[in-house]
């Protein structure tokens, strides 16, 4: 059993959570940043909350491979319309923020009360970010990728993954609790620079990072991985996101990180149904 502080709330994972994705940007699978406005995320973030989410997850820039880096302002813009949307509507809505920029993070906490950050690259990108989220004492989610930038994105596969991604999270985690992060999630980074061979390794081996001690957040919904191999697209990957949300909660893990509320809450309730004793 793993456990997650958040504030003054001290979340038990032995029943998994479900974090819905938020990304108000041009590519996004829900809301489109170029006609974004306040009650449109309020409409998806409603649908959200009836359908059973524990974390709400924000983001204003773009990680899909290739994507280009907005500005600073921009990426503000994008996400303080979001967060001041869902804040003056459910104010004790837990809330993660998917940003690399520790300023970024710095002011959605200030302002917006965000309580989780969550960085695609796992403090390589901003060198500020882990003072950031150990002087404002909230969890943060430690990630892995191989990308320098989404820019630079490639997927140069190496000889081990499982141990690459591990022995990363391990150096990064260290750091993290000498800095006085004492709450940390870990992303094996599906998707993020590994090629469909690796990321399937990473899932059939995934319960190494229960060796970590700390609660393991998988991000499958509708990534390449699924639908290339299917020859379908995005759109039409819902039931494979599904299958392989079963697979990662049936090998620890402790967040599914989805587009699709409904349907990852339902998968947890007959994984619990399965397993549970």
């Amino acid at each position: 059993m793993s456990s997650l502080r958040i504030g003054d709330r001290l979340i038990e994972t032995a029943s998994p959570l479900v974090m819905g994705i938020v990304n108000v940007t041009p590519d996004s699978f829900a809301i489109h940043c170029s006609s974004c406005d306040e009650a449109e995320v309020a409409k998806v973030v409603e649908n959200m909350m009836q359908e059973g989410v524990d974390i709400v997850d924000v983001g204003g820039q773009s990680t899909r491979p290739g994507a280009a880096i907005v500005s600073e302002e921009e990426e503000w813009r994008r996400v303080s319309l979001a967060l001041r949307a869902i804040r003056s509507r459910w104010s004790d809505a837990v809330l993660s923020l998917d940003t690399f920029r520790s300023s970024i993070a710095h002011r959605a906490i200030d302002e917006y009360g965000v309580q989780i950050i969550n960085d695609v690259s796992g403090g390589r990108w901003d060198e500020r970010m882990y003072e950031t989220v150990s002087c404002a004492h909230v969890p943060y989610i430690l990630t892995h990728t191989r990308w320098t930038t989404p820019e630079q994105a490639s997927e140069e596969a190496t000889s081990d993954v499982v141990s690459e991604v591990l022995h990363f999270l391990e150096k990064q985690l260290d750091r993290l609790h000498r800095m006085g992060v004492a709450d940390v999630i870990v992303d094996p980074g599906f998707g993020l620079g590994k090629n469909v061979e690796e990321n399937y390794r990473l899932l059939r081996e995934m319960e190494v990072f229960k060796a970590l001690h700390c609660p393991v957040l998988v991000g499958l919904s509708r990534k390449s991985m699924l639908f290339k191999p299917l020859g379908i697209t995005p759109q039409e990957a819902l039931n494979a996101t599904t299958a392989a949300n079963i697979l990662a909660l049936e090998r620890g893990a402790d967040i599914l990180r989805v587009h699709d509320v409904r349907e990852a809450r339902q998968a947890i309730e007959i994984y619990k149904l399965t397993f549970s004793k």
